[in-house]
């Protein structure tokens, strides 16, 4: 950011961190799931965490980039803890029993729009998948439509971790983009050799 517009490393950036809180005990078929009064019915259920990206100079992000992912972590986790994933969970459930599924599509929608990124991951199996008998050597996933100007999706298959990365059309430079990235995760890898817990971090 700051590379693009001289001073907007100060400005208030918000992630999205959706959560999937469905629950899932054994598998149940489709017709079971469909039912009215099903244990665990059909569709997504989730919440989302709407979370505060810590600004750069708070962390003395370039001196101590280990720090900065610890003040991050730490938001992300009392936002987690906090009752608002609960009661957004509860909320939208709420809103699409009684006011329809096209009114808690527009709330999401708002929601979504009025946050600078989108992060969201898959639990991938840990055993190679094939397709039509063709091994599938790795995934990626995305979300399409959304009105973020950038999002993450972070799927793990096989003990590997893949991130895919969109960022809106004219607005960002992609290779810019994945080069920051790239040079970020590289930055903070060769910090955190080194470094074990927080307080060795300071």
């Amino acid at each position: 950011m700051e590379e693009v517009s001289q001073g907007s490393g100060k400005a208030d950036t918000t992630a999205l961190v959706l959560l999937n809180t469905r629950m899932f005990r054994g598998y149940k078929s489709v017709q079971e799931m469909l039912k009215p009064d099903a244990e665990f019915p059909w569709g997504n259920q989730f919440a989302f965490l709407i979370v505060p990206v810590p600004k750069l100079s708070d962390a003395h992000g370039v001196k101590n980039p280990v720090q900065f992912v610890w003040n991050a972590q730490t938001i992300i986790q009392q936002q987690r803890s906090s009752l608002a994933v609960y009661l957004t969970a509860k909320y939208l459930q709420l809103v699409h029993k009684f006011r329809g599924p096209e009114v808690a599509s527009s709330y999401m929608y708002s929601t979504l729009r009025n946050s600078s990124i989108g992060i969201s991951n898959v639990v991938g199996p840990i055993e190679q998948m094939a397709l039509a008998n063709h091994p599938i050597k790795g995934l990626y996933f995305g979300v399409a439509g959304s009105p973020q100007s950038s999002c993450m999706g972070v799927v793990s298959y096989m003990g590997k971790l893949r991130v895919a990365l969109q960022v809106e059309k004219d607005f960002i430079d992609p290779l810019k983009f994945k080069s920051h990235v790239e040079n970020a995760f590289d930055i903070i890898f060769k910090a955190a050799l080194g470094t074990i817990t927080p307080s060795s971090a300071n």
